[in-house]
Order: C-alpha cells, then structure tokens, then sequence
C-alpha cells in the first residue's frame, strides 16, 4: 500500500494542495482561486464558506492527479494567510460577517489610537507594531460593528479565528477549535514570552478572551477529518502553522541566522533568531516560528512586503497590459532596463521596514518614451528592491551576516526576477526542487506531529537546490539604483494621511 502526506497553503489568492509520496518527492499539486471582494476602498475581504468549498475541491483535484486513494494518506497538515480573520457562530456554522483580510486597512485610524496609548506594551508582550494588517483590530471591528454579534458573545456561541482555525473547525465537524503560536502570534493578542493570549492586551482591546482558540503546538496530532465533510476519511490533521513560517521550515531554515524569502500575493522574508525572541530597532517584526516538543518556541524576525505578485496580478486585471504572470519574465528581458521608471506598489501603505500605512502606490520617472515593458519590468524589479531594503535591517538587527537567501513562492520560477534579486543584494539566491514550500513545510510539520520524522536533521536532508543565481551587477550600478529607488518610496510615503 502506497503512503502520502498532503501539505494545505490556504493563501491570500487561492487555495494549493500538494500530495507527496514515502520519498517527499511531489506527486501532484491542486489549486483553486477565491474571489477577492474590494467593498470599499482600502478594504479587503475573503467569503470563508467559498474557501472551504475551494479546498475541498483543491483536495479533490491533486488527490484525483496523484491517482491516489484518499485513504492512503498518512497526516495532513495546514498552513494560513496569518493575519485575516472570521468571526462564526459556533451553533450554526454560519460566518458572522466575511473573512477581514490581512492587507484590510480599514481599521487603520483605531490602530494609530491604540499605538498611541498602548504601542509599546503591545510591542514588548507581543513583537509587532501595532497596524491595521493584525488580527486584533478586525475582530474589534466586527465586534463593534457587525449588528448581535455582541449578544451571541454574550451566549456563548461566536468563535473568532485566524483561517487555520476555521479550517480545522470544518475539517473536524466542530469539534476541535485550536491555533498553533506561530499563527497566534500574528494577531497582536499573543504574548511572545509566556506562550498565551495576553489579558492585558485583550482588555484594552476589549476583546473577550473566551471567543479565542486553544493554543497548541504547531506539530501535533489536533484531531481528525470527519468522514462526513472530508471525502469519507478520517486523516489526522497534525500540523498547522502561518504560511510565511511554513515556508521556513519547509526550506529547512533550522539554524539560527539561515533565511528564506517567499514570493506571493505579498512577499515575505523571515530568518531564524534561535529560541530566544530578537526586537528590531528598524521596523521588523519579531514573530513565532513554530513551536514544537512541548511548546518549545522557535523565533524568527519577519520583513513582510504587502504588494508582491499582487502587483502583476493588478498588471493583468487592471491595467489588462499582460495576459498571465508567466509572460512577464520574457517581457522584462526585452528591454534592457526600465528607462529610468520606478514602481513603488504601495496599494496598501508601506510594511517593513517602513510601516507607514498612508503611502500609496507611485510610479516616478515616466516620459513619452516609457513603453508597456518598461512598466512590467520595473514591477518585477519592485519585488527585489523591497527584499532589499528588508535584507538589510535585518543584517543590522541581528548583527548575523546573510551569506545567501533561499527563495520560494510564485515568483521564484521567474528567471529574470531571480537573477535580478542576486544582482541587487550582492549575495547568490536559491531556489529549491520544490517552490511550493509553504505547503511543503505544513506536510513536514505534520509528519512531524505523528512521528514520521524524528528529528529536524531528517527534514534537513530532504531539501533539494534546483538553481543557484549568482550575483552579477557591480556595486556603483547597484548603489545607483538603490538610491533612486530610495527616492521613489519618499515620494509615495504619507499620500493620505491628510
């Protein structure tokens, strides 16, 4: 009998799933897109039923592809957006309102009024800044603004919760209602040093703690599917863990100072600190990599870029100058640079190192010469520049040298993009075997959790190097550039803020 593990990224644009045999090799890969709903400007929502219908049919899709049987399969394991959120009724299974998401900014004016009274308390207990992109401020806002949502608290029947949490409640028939720390830790209701929610934070907020998931470690055997909504089968679900810091594990990232960056929707770099929790003095943020054996936390600092792929998805929706990501890397390569064009895709302010949430995304330098390629290649010159700027605050903060960057994600198939990210840091990028390293690293977590690895080194030797970028430009090329580009993120600072 053949055996699997399935990896679930349940991400900002669609749901992907991968099978993997005995070997880790990859078997087969489904993927569904959800709707992305625009209600008012600067607001960003998910439906959550609709994205348990997609993973359903994600599932169906790669199992249908592997020609596997459902029953073969030995664990599963899940990774989520982090940040977005939902609010149901624990009776019904009805969502209370749609899914916030993290990129929303609707509650951008209450978190400059928390930061204010409470920002440094709320940044020593939990490692973030206090911004409109957590947890915390969407399910206060849905609590205050959402019509009895208040009087079914009062009755006990609201679960509020990051998507792992909603997706092991449907997995499991509700019955089991959990996250893992490292997700915790993305809400800024998580305190980073004891493990647990924070009562402080959650009575400022005012946010009862009884509507909050049991925190449980990122590798462990929480429960398993129900026949009923899971094709028949009842598979433990025993890892679960944030999508950026999937992708760490699913990179093999286990030593202190290693570091990987993952291109999606956003794009997002995270470095191991060890097992102690490390504060930047240059807008990073200090998160859980996952906890493992007991709650034993692993710490990571986190450059997080809101616009990454969103912006070529906007290329291909919007602006309807490109027909598919793919075209692009071509396209870029036709000219020889962006004719002095920069692209700064603030649609959603600025993350780190910047944290200014009033910016808004500019394009600086266009004359009548400025052609369609130029615009699609200082696009995807945006995504390196902004891991750039990440790069180094994070050398600065933790003082450990990068010697060379591990990439994964969408985007990391695109040649032109790779090799100008390794031009603009000065140190070789590599991509691995498998790109999909978010659902990866769920898989590994989870065969952790039932006892399939015994150890991380066993994980360590899995990892495969498909390419290695080496760097190319020279320095007064690469200064030159940089400063520029430094100018045009001046410019789309605090757009609008009055």
């Amino acid at each position: 009998m053949s055996k699997y593990y399935m990896g679930i990224d349940q991400g900002t644009t669609g749901t992907t799933v991968l099978i993997l045999d005995e070997e880790w090799n990859l078997c087969a890969r489904g993927y569904k897109e959800h709707t992305q709903h625009f209600p008012k400007p600067g607001w960003v929502e998910h439906d959550s039923l609709e994205i348990w219908d997609k993973i359903l049919e994600s599932v169906e899709m790669a199992i249908e592809i592997a020609g596997a049987n459902v029953d073969d399969i030995a664990c599963m394991g899940l990774d989520n957006q982090g940040e977005t959120v939902v609010l149901w009724d624990n009776v019904t299974g009805m969502p209370v309102y749609n899914a916030i998401v993290w990129q929303d900014r609707r509650t951008a004016r209450e978190a400059d009024v928390i930061a204010e009274k409470y920002g440094e308390m709320i940044r020593e207990k939990t490692g973030l800044v206090v911004d409109a992109y957590f947890s915390a401020t969407k399910i206060k806002w849905v609590i205050e603004n959402v019509p009895g949502v208040k009087e079914k608290i009062a009755r006990g029947r609201i679960n509020a919760g990051t998507l792992d949490t909603w997706m092991i409640w449907k997995l499991t028939h509700g019955r089991v209602f959990v996250t893992d720390q490292s997700t915790a830790s993305r809400t800024m209701l998580f305190n980073v040093h004891t493990g647990q929610w924070d009562d402080e934070i959650l009575e400022a907020l005012d946010i009862p703690k009884e509507i909050l998931p049991e925190i449980r470690d990122s590798a462990e055997v929480y429960g398993t599917t129900d026949p009923l909504d899971f094709f028949g089968a009842r598979i433990p679900i025993s890892g679960s863990v944030v999508d950026q810091q999937a992708a760490l594990f699913g990179q093999a990232c286990f030593e202190p100072g290693t570091v990987k960056t993952t291109y999606g929707t956003g794009c997002f770099m995270l470095m191991n600190t060890g097992d102690k929790p490390v504060y930047s003095e240059n807008g990073l943020l200090t998160t859980v990599g996952w906890g493992i054996n007991e709650g034993k936390m692993t710490f990571a600092l986190d450059g997080g870029i809101y616009i990454a792929g969103a912006a070529v998805q906007w290329l291909r929706d919007k602006l309807k100058i490109i027909n598919n990501a793919a075209e692009t890397e071509a396209i870029a390569e036709s000219v020889p640079d962006t004719a002095g064009v920069f692209f700064v895709p603030a649609f959603s302010g600025l993350a780190a190192p910047h944290w200014d949430q009033y910016a808004r995304g500019t394009m600086v330098g266009i004359t009548g010469g400025t052609t369609r390629e130029h615009i699609i290649r200082a696009t995807l010159e945006s995504m390196a520049y902004q891991v750039k700027d990440n790069l180094d605050v994070m050398v600065g903060d933790s003082g450990i040298p990068i010697e060379v960057m591990r990439v994964d994600g969408g985007a990391a198939v695109n040649n032109f993009l790779m090799q100008f990210q390794a031009d603009i840091l000065g140190i070789p990028v590599d991509v691995p075997e498998i790109t999909e390293t978010t659902a990866l690293g769920a898989a590994y977590l989870a065969a952790y959790g039932v006892g399939e690895f015994k150890s991380l080194d066993e994980i360590k030797g899995k990892w495969k190097l498909k390419k290695r970028f080496e760097p190319k430009m020279d320095q007064e090329t690469r200064d030159n550039l940089l400063r520029k580009w430094h100018r045009a993120v001046e410019r789309a600072k605090d757009w609008e803020k009055d």
